[in-house]
């Protein structure tokens, strides 16, 4: 009988001691967030690990099942045997779930959900995967998973140690008590006796979505979005195909044509297209944010076009890319880039403006095959690409690629070439603004905190911009050229009050330069997004925009304009008269301002008819 209590004991011990170190971990992870966490009210500061420790609770019993497998062959296995199998399998999971919990704190800051299966997308280009780290915080990363983990082993190895020497042989009819006893393990992994198993939305209990981010388990998360990817099934169906194809066509149908006079004095002008890395509107003073960030681009906003209520559909330059060359939506949480045989049956903005007499080039300095990026332009036709190959090693940060200065600098020497042909087609990637910040030259805005590092690379780039557009004047080409500064998405600095996913984080700077233009020093404020561009590109040089089918005319002034975006596990649609965001995961609306109804209603079908299209391809 005492083997019998024993058994029970270390079943009971083993269950429990994973669920205190899932409290710990969030302990940690509230710690590392303090300033958001200092937000909240100690209340609900406590509900965190309150409503979160049935997530706990579930993963535990995921862990302890082999350990209670292994607890029953005591009764016929010598305890030395199942004393290093449980303690080898115990240890090699507190490596591996350290690894997880440190990656999912520091990615959240970027991310803004807890880790999920978005990161196997990464995982089979670690080069890419690690360029936002600097090698510094990859060592000390490394060092602290190493230390944290140690700990960890330390801690679980001695209260293993006062249990496991516990059992002994037993009876063999102890074995179906000991079974049930596993079987048991169910109810918590279901998170009781409900008829619908428990998930991201059971913990959610909060207005404060960061408190309901803190209250989720990291590794359940990761687990649970692992198990329920959708296999070609469409998560995201709210509407009939028909009802879904209404909603939209019925807005989208009034805003496909300009009513407004032609901005450009040519019919076919070159065309520059520059995509400025990671650029947030917080960051830029002629659209409200702040004043001292982008200089250059501030002054060169009021010298042609400025579009005051534009945005970028996606979180990742991955994302953008399609939706500015392609007009296509992104997904939450898959990349179409990243799919070559899907990816080549998108349209192409580069193959449309071949096919209308131009000349085609893409620029970018660092590794082109960066999330499949070179496959996804070679369906585009392009004439010439140039990468980070073509740029000395010496001229690299350590991680992305060649510096923006430097990258420019032979872009513009390419634009100077007298054998250059026109009319030319030429978009440019920069990169130098992405984290880890590594650039020659003063940080403007010093190194103390990411959020200064992050102004300074905006800064830099925004230099090196401003010498761009300064050279480009001078060129014959000049008077005949639209140039289009634009970024590849939205970031999460310089910090903003509220939601984290809410539309500022996703607003974006576009500016229209060149001699091209008939009206200068004007702003547009009609909304729109990245995956407009390349429709009204091609409605405005006589192209065929209708093959861009999310797209529409970015100069119809109608209050009816919309931009729809997505981030992981949520969208979002804004207009003039409303916002509307909604979040997957508690699968409920966490901004609703405005006349937000009809955007509800759009903004699903959007998400619905983007998805399917991305599974049919």
């Amino acid at each position: 009988m005492t083997n019998f209590k024993n058994r029970i004991l270390f079943n009971i011990t083993y269950y429990f001691l994973w669920v205190v170190y899932f409290i710990f971990a969030r302990f940690l992870f509230l710690s590392y967030y303090f300033d958001k966490t200092s937000e909240l009210k100690f209340v609900t500061t406590l509900k965190t690990f309150l409503y979160g420790i049935l997530l706990d609770f579930s993963f535990a019993a995921y862990i302890a099942a082999i350990p209670f497998l292994i607890a029953l062959l005591s009764i016929w296995i010598p305890k030395n045997f199942i004393s290093k199998i449980i303690k080898i399998y115990t240890f090699l999971i507190v490596f591996i779930i350290n690894l997880f919990m440190l990656i999912d704190i520091v990615l959240y800051k970027s991310w803004g959900v807890r880790i999920d299966s978005t990161l196997l997308n990464y995982i089979n280009t670690p080069k890419a995967m690690l360029a936002s780290v600097s090698t510094m915080q990859l060592v000390g990363g490394i060092f602290i998973w190493v230390i944290l983990s140690l700990g960890m082993v330390y801690c679980f190895n001695k209260v293993l140690n006062r249990i496991i020497h516990k059992l002994k042989g037993g009876r063999f009819l102890e074995a179906p008590v000991f079974l049930l006893f596993m079987g048991a393990l169910i109810i918590p992994i279901r998170g009781g006796f409900a008829n619908i198993p428990i998930n991201q939305s059971n913990v959610y209990f909060s207005t404060n979505m960061f408190a309901n981010h803190a209250a989720v388990n990291f590794i359940w998360n990761f687990a649970n979005t692992i198990s329920h990817r959708t296999n070609g099934k469409n998560p995201y169906v709210h509407f009939k195909k028909d009802t879904a194809k209404h909603i939209i066509d019925k807005t989208k149908n009034q805003l496909l044509t300009a009513n407004t006079d032609s901005i450009l004095n040519t019919k076919k002008p070159n065309v520059i297209v520059l995509i400025w890395e990671s650029l947030s509107a917080k960051a830029v003073g002629v659209l409200g944010g702040e004043p001292d960030v982008t200089e250059n681009l501030n002054k060169l906003a009021k010298e042609g076009i400025l579009f005051t209520n534009f945005y970028g559909n996606g979180v990742r330059t991955d994302k953008g890319v399609p939706a500015i060359l392609s007009g296509y939506y992104p997904q939450p949480t898959n990349s179409i880039m990243k799919i070559p045989f899907k990816a080549r049956k998108l349209p192409m903005l580069t193959k449309e403006m071949k096919s209308l007499g131009y000349h085609t080039a893409f620029y970018y300095g660092g590794d082109s095959n960066f999330g499949n990026m070179i496959t996804y332009l070679r369906n585009g036709q392009i004439d010439k690409i140039v990468d980070g190959a073509e740029f000395d090693k010496e001229n690299w940060n350590s991680k992305w690629g060649a510096h923006d200065h430097i990258f420019l600098d032979r872009f513009m020497k390419d634009l100077s070439a007298p054998n250059l042909e026109e009319p030319f087609f030429e978009v440019a990637l920069t990169l130098t603004s992405h984290e880890p910040y590594e650039f020659p030259g003063d940080y403007k805005f010093g190194k103390n905190s990411e959020e200064n590092l992050y102004r300074s690379a905006q800064a830099y780039t925004d230099k090196a911009i401003g010498k761009f557009i300064e050279d480009a004047k001078k060129q014959p080409w000049w008077d005949n050229t639209l140039i289009i500064i634009l970024a590849d998405h939205g970031h999460p600095l310089p910090k903003h009050k509220g939601y984290f996913n809410s539309p500022i984080r996703f607003q974006i700077p576009m500016v229209w330069l060149g001699g091209a233009l008939t009206k200068t020093g004007i702003t547009v404020d009609n909304v729109s997004a990245q995956s407009d561009l390349a429709y009204t590109l091609t409605d405005m040089l006589g192209g065929n925009p209708k093959q861009f089918q999310f797209g529409k005319q970015i100069f119809n002034t109608s209050n009816k304009q919309y931009a729809h975006f997505v981030f992981n596990k949520g969208f979002g649609t804004v207009s003039k008269n409303g916002v509307f965001v909604y979040d997957y995961v508690s699968n409920k609306p966490v901004i609703q301002k405005g006349n937000y109804q009809p955007l509800d209603s759009l903004g699903r079908a959007i998400s619905q008819t983007a998805y399917q299209d991305f599974l049919d391809k």
